[in-house]
C-alpha cells in the first residue's frame, strides 16, 4: 500500500453523531474512557485531526504574531530529526498556533502526549506562517493548491516519514473527506448510550459509508463497541 493504513476511531451517539453536547453528558463518560483505552491499545504511528479538533484539544485558539518571521517558499520542510509517533494536523490554510513541535497533552495521555506535530497544508497559506513553523522545527508538507488532496497527503506521509498506520480522529468534515477519497480502511466506534441533537454532525459529512463489514461487536459497561473493515 502506497499510503498509511487508516482506522477512523470515534465516539458516537446511538444515532451516529460525533460532535455535540452529548459528549459532555454523564451518559457519555464511560464511552469516552473506553475510547481512550482503545486509542492507547491500537499502537499506531500517530493520529490525524482537522484544524478545529486540534485547536479545541491542543492549541486553545493561540495564533502567533507572524511579523517576526521570514517568508518561506512553497516547499515541503522535513527536519533531520524524526519521530516514531506523530500528530498530523490537516490545516488547509495554516491557522494553527503551536508553541512547540510536540503535542503537550494536559493529562499526559500516552496516546497523544509528546507526539511530533506534522502540518499538512495547501499552497493557499501565508508564507510567513511557514517561517514560523520552520522556526519551531515543525515539519510541514503541501498536498494541493487550495484544498488538501487526501491521497497525496497520505502518500507523502508514508514516503517522507515512514508512517504506516494512523488513527483518523477528526470531526465530521475531515472524516468525510477521507471517506470520499476511499482511504478509510477500518471504522472503530464506541457508542455512548445517548441520542445527539438534530444539529450535531454525523460520522462522515457529505459522504456515504458503504462497503464496510462488521468484524467485532461487544458491550462493555453498557457501551457498544463496534469494528468494521472495508471489504
Amino acid at each position: 500500500m502506497s499510503r498509511p493504513y487508516i482506522i477512523c476511531h470515534m465516539v458516537t451517539s446511538v444515532d451516529g453523531k460525533v460532535t455535540g453536547k452529548f459528549l459532555s453528558s454523564p451518559l457519555s463518560e464511560k464511552a469516552i474512557e473506553i475510547y481512550y483505552d482503545l486509542n492507547r491499545s491500537l499502537k499506531c504511528d500517530g493520529f490525524i485531526c482537522g484544524r478545529v479538533t486540534m485547536e479545541t484539544s491542543f492549541t486553545g485558539g493561540f495564533y502567533p504574531d507572524l511579523s517576526d518571521y521570514e517568508e518561506e517558499e512553497i516547499s515541503d520542510f522535513i527536519p533531520k530529526d524524526t519521530s516514531d509517533f506523530y500528530a498530523v494536523a490537516f490545516d488547509t490554510n495554516g491557522r494553527l498556533g503551536w508553541k512547540e513541535s510536540l503535542i503537550s497533552d494536559p493529562d499526559a495521555d500516552p496516546g497523544y502526549d509528546k507526539a511530533r506535530i506534522i502540518e499538512v497544508l495547501s499552497e493557499n497559506v501565508e508564507r510567513k506562517y511557514l517561517g514560523y513553523l520552520k522556526d519551531k522545527n515543525i515539519p510541514y508538507i503541501f498536498a494541493g493548491k487550495k484544498k488538501i488532496d487526501v491521497n497525496l497527503a497520505l502518500t507523502k506521509l508514508k514516503e517522507k516519514f515512514g508512517i504506516n498506520f494512523l488513527l483518523l480522529e477528526g470531526g465530521s468534515i475531515i472524516n468525510g473527506a477521507f471517506q470520499k477519497a476511499q482511504t478509510v480502511d477500518e471504522i472503530s466506534l464506541v457508542i455512548a448510550p445517548v441520542v445527539g441533537d438534530k444539529e450535531d454532525k454525523p460520522l462522515f459529512f457529505d459522504s456515504k459509508a458503504d462497503g464496510f463489514e462488521l468484524t467485532e461487536s461487544k458491550a462493555v459497561d453498557g457501551v457498544a463497541i463496534l469494528r468494521y473493515k472495508h471489504g
